[in-house]
């Protein structure tokens, strides 16, 4: 051994001493579980709702150029998670209440990638960024070293919200870069002392609650009557992605700099200013006069709280009403004196407030209150690592908390800033509103004190619908209504209703004739209903809840009419009524309103969990609170209902098709990643089979597979007693879902998995990737991996593994799947083509780069499937007594070249990349292996459509 190697080992164990030394006190766990903040029940019950995904992840990344030590760099990590007690807490449930569960001391991985491209690194962090946390099953923080070169990596941190914010930020980055130079130098870490843990925050404000919902009574009072801006449309209903636009606008320094002189001027912040100027922005844009924005607030005015880490934020409610044609000055003066009084409230809960609100903390469409939000912002500063160089990188989830964000980031380069949601506002009228914006912080940056009718902007708010206008356009239709995303069907088809006069009066398909005419298809209503007259909210838009065209409730007696003899049925409305009964204390009427009867967000997920458990079909939080009386969630369900069994309808009738094979039914097949592109293949096959399917799927996505016919059982792979329990009673297995990186949720979940399986054939959806680089080029079923596996790769190998050992103790037959690239028409497997070595190509002849490409002596290329091949292949494994039980098996449906592949790609996108050999080119496109798939050639036989250009086709869209 040589002196430097002698000196490193010196090194690494002083390293791991003085992190075992420098661990903080824990509290004893006799001090019990600590009740959720406030601002942690929001976190926690926007998950719960169905708005959770990775809307609420925070990625810190940042490019470390330089000698890294990357056990110092683990040890720091972990050393993180020692000290602030918040990252390694988790939430779970008793009684149906979250609460704070802190979990002892563990080391924390830090996997190592090869990055690849530089797109493939973006793609890289961009995933991790965006894979959801169970806040239930923990951890709260995921961390990524990627490797561009030996003294080149990339970092990143992944947090969920709920254990931290801005303000938090800044001591965990001071915190990481000491912690790491300590493990690197192997001497004790020279920290300040931490501030008050969170927990102890959070019981010390639950302790407040009484003084906290009396103020926000008070803060509730002032929001009376107030409404979103206009300008903002009916977002579809239920869980969705909340897809972000970002538009930006560079601002002058000399602008922000006058802007900031007029706030001093006015004794008014700079971000006070911008705030006004949004507040005169909307006012023109939105054509109101009395409008609420939000803004965000924080708890770390004492100082003792200033170096503890959790989620210490707030969001406060502006609401200003300016009459006449005042000046802008005078508009600040307003805005200025109503910030300073909510900030003067701002340790008062907004989620107290919105309770206190009720319905009036949604427009009637849905829209919540504070749908409208204003800050400045400063450039992220980069995560730091002594003796290394650092940059920040940024990552944008592309996803929008509100519909609407106005901002100005403040720093060397101002810019001013429109993000919304792209189903509450259109691009176009966002870019308009960003121009407006710009242009009024640029005119009272200018000089004298405009009037707010001199400033530059124009009236966006949207107009009437485009099938109201089209309807009212008939002399004959004196009142039209038009709901967006309703009916029976589902479809996102809107339904009409008219109120027509006169004695020649159309009927409603003579009306939804003439629409064919002037609209386009996908506007077209699915129907026009005629009334009497339109029932509507107070505030003008159609009450939905009293609309015709639900599908029959069947409900049972109303409780003002005398019981009939003998038990009656209890109907769906009736059902709803006795959840609503046994939560609120009291049961409503049909029309009862759920905010009216005290309900707030808590209770309608804990109402949601009810009737899903009673009536067996998918319901979220979300679907309480946008439904809210007993008789429209009925309907709600009704439909849901309807959906199912017309699934089970279809099914049946594709039993008939033309395509060979076994359709008698063989029991309850339990399918995991139903909600993938590879999921949703198999159990479209498995219905098309007949055969009755259990999937299991997290609860915000149960409604999405439960429209197939299937039944659902609620679950998660980080939540190994989900999948005991939706193992049990099944006859046969098919395990396609995987977290693609958290290697060890996917080991401990096939385990689960396993130790609940009592029978039956059990699938398993593997890869190619398991069999490494093999030494020949022709790779036939079950063959010998080769060296250097990927993790991803070794992760099956261990799955298989696990299965295959239960299979010898005479558990059941079972069979490991190994699949290549998955391609297909649904959306989750587009991405495919953004990925690896087909993202490269992809991403190159999307810019029009040069391509280039290995030499061509030997055939070089990649070997695919088709979702639907797969899924046939699946479903065939999952009978009883098939031949390849007991096996590997490879499911390929072909191989295409590179040269092919990128000449198709090019001319899809309708590229200029030139196609060059290359001796530069990516040694990973050097894949010479051709997959055999003799097993399971028969159901692999492509059908009509299955051909690769078809299929690239549909996927390059």
């Amino acid at each position: 051994m040589t002196p430097v190697d002698q000196a490193d080992l010196l090194r690494r164990a002083r390293s791991r001493r003085s992190t075992a030394t420098a661990a903080p006190r824990h509290p004893a766990a006799t001090d019990g579980p600590a009740p959720l903040s406030h601002a942690q029940q929001r976190m926690w019950l926007m998950d719960h709702l169905g708005q959770g995904g990775a809307l609420y992840n925070v990625p810190i990344a940042a490019r470390l150029r330089g000698p890294l030590d990357r056990a110092a760099l683990a040890a720091a990590i972990t050393g993180l998670t020692e000290r602030h007690a918040v990252l390694r807490t988790r939430y779970p449930r008793r009684g149906g209440q979250p609460y704070q569960q802190i979990d002892p001391p563990a080391p924390v991985p830090l996997p190592v990638l090869d990055a690849g491209t530089e797109a493939a690194a973006a793609e890289q962090l961009a995933a991790e960024a965006a894979l959801p946390f169970d806040l239930a099953a923990g951890p709260v923080l995921r961390a990524l070293l990627l490797r561009h070169g030996s003294q080149d990596h990339t970092l990143l941190l992944t947090i969920h919200h709920i254990a931290v914010d801005g303000g938090s930020l800044p001591v965990l980055a001071a915190d990481l870069a000491a912690l790491y130079a300590a493990a690197r130098d192997g001497v004790p870490p020279q920290l300040p002392a931490p501030g008050p843990s969170y927990a102890d925050h959070a019981r010390q404000e639950r302790a407040r609650d009484a003084e906290l919902t009396a103020a926000a009574d008070v803060l509730a009072a002032r929001l009376a009557g107030a409404r979103p801006p206009a300008l903002l449309r009916p977002v579809p209903p239920g869980a969705r992605e909340r897809r972000a636009a970002l538009h930006a606008a560079p601002l002058d320094p000399a602008v922000v700099a006058a802007l900031r002189g007029l706030g001093a001027r006015h004794g008014a912040t700079l971000f006070t200013v911008v705030l006004a100027a949004a507040f005169a922005t909307l006012r023109t844009a939105a054509g109101q006069d009395d409008l609420v924005l939000g803004c965000a607030s924080g708890h770390r005015a004492r100082p003792e709280l200033r170096h503890t880490v959790g989620l210490g934020v707030n969001t406060l409610a502006v609401r200003v009403a300016p009459t006449g044609d005042p000046s802008f000055a005078e508009l600040l003066a307003a805005v200025r004196g109503e910030l300073l009084d909510a900030q003067q409230r701002h340790e008062v809960p907004f989620d107290l407030v919105v309770e206190r609100l009720g319905a009036a903390a949604r427009r009637a469409d849905g829209t919540p209150l504070l749908s409208v939000t204003c800050d400045l912002v400063q450039p992220g500063a980069p995560l730091t690592l002594p003796g290394l160089d650092s940059e920040n990188v940024e990552l944008d989830l592309g996803l929008a908390k509100f519909g609407l964000a106005m901002l100005v980031e403040d720093g060397p380069a101002p810019r001013c800033l429109i993000q919304h949601d792209r189903d509450a506002l259109d691009e176009a009228t966002a870019a308009r509103l960003l121009d407006a914006f710009a242009a009024v912080l640029t005119a009272v940056a200018a000089g004298p004190d405009p009037r707010l009718s001199e400033l530059p902007g124009t009236l966006l708010a949207a107009g009437e619908h485009p099938v109201v206008e089209a309807l009212l356009s008939d002399p004959g239709v004196v009142e039209a209504a038009v709901v967006e995303n309703a009916g029976p069907a589902g479809d996102g088809s809107p339904l009409a209703y008219a109120v027509v006069r006169g004695p020649v009066a159309p009927n409603g398909a003579q009306l939804r004739a003439a629409l064919r005419a002037r609209l386009p298809v996908a506007e077209l209503p699915l129907a026009v209903t005629l009334m009497d007259r339109i029932p509507r909210h107070p505030d003008g838009t159609p009450d939905r809840g009293r609309l015709p065209g639900a599908p029959p409730l069947g409900e049972g007696p109303s409780p003002e009419a005398p019981a009939a003899e003998g038990p009656a049925p209890e109907g769906p409305v009736d059902t709803v009524r006795t959840a609503f009964g046994e939560l609120l204390g009291t049961t409503p009427p049909a029309d009862g309103d759920f905010f009216a009867l005290g309900g707030h967000s808590l209770v309608a997920v804990q109402l949601a969990e009810r009737l899903r458990t009673r009536t067996g079909l998918p319901l979220t939080g979300l679907d309480i609170l946008e439904q809210r009386t007993p008789r429209a969630l009925a309907a709600l369900l009704a439909g849901r209902e309807d959906e199912r069994r017309s699934a089970l309808a279809r099914s049946a009738l594709t039993r008939t098709g033309a395509r060979p094979g076994p359709r008698a039914r063989t029991g309850t097949v339990l399918l995991t990643g139903a909600t993938g592109g590879v999921g949703a293949a198999v159990l479209q096959e498995l219905m098309a089979q007949g055969r009755p399917v259990r999937v299991l799927v997290r609860p915000e996505s149960a409604h999405l597979p439960a429209l197939n016919g299937a039944e659902v059982a609620e679950g998660d792979l980080a939540d190994p007693d989900s999948l005991r329990r939706a193992v049990e009673g099944v006859d046969a297995v098919i395990h396609s879902a995987c977290t693609f990186t958290d290697h060890a949720t996917d080991v401990a979940a096939m385990r689960a998995l396993v130790d609940g399986w009592r029978g039956g054939p059990f699938v398993f959806v593997s890869s190619i990737d398991a069999y490494g680089r093999p030494a020949g080029t022709e790779v036939a079923d079950g063959a010998p991996s080769g060296q250097s596996v990927t993790a991803y790769g070794q992760a099956k190998l261990d799955c298989e593994r696990i299965l295959f050992e239960a299979a010898g103790a005479g558990r059941g037959p079972v069979t490991a799947v190994r699949a290549p690239i998955v391609w297909g028409p649904h959306h989750r497997l587009r991405d495919q083509l953004r990925w690896g070595s087909t993202g490269d190509l992809y991403q190159a002849a999307l810019a029009g780069r040069p391509i280039g490409l290995p030499a061509t002596e030997d055939w070089y290329g990649a070997s695919w499937v088709h979702a639907a091949a797969l899924a046939r292949a699946l479903a065939t494994c999952a009978a009883p007594d098939h031949p390849a039980a007991g096996r590997v098996v490879n499911a390929v449906s072909g191989h295409v070249s590179w040269a092919d592949f990128t000449t198709e790609l090019v001319r899809l996108l309708g590229s200029g990349s030139p196609v060059l050999v290359s001796p530069d080119a990516d040694e990973e496109l050097r894949r010479p292996w051709r997959y055999r798939a003799d097993a399971l050639a028969t159901p692999l036989t492509p059908e009509p459509g299955e051909d690769w250009r078809e299929v690239l086709a549909a996927m390059v869209g």
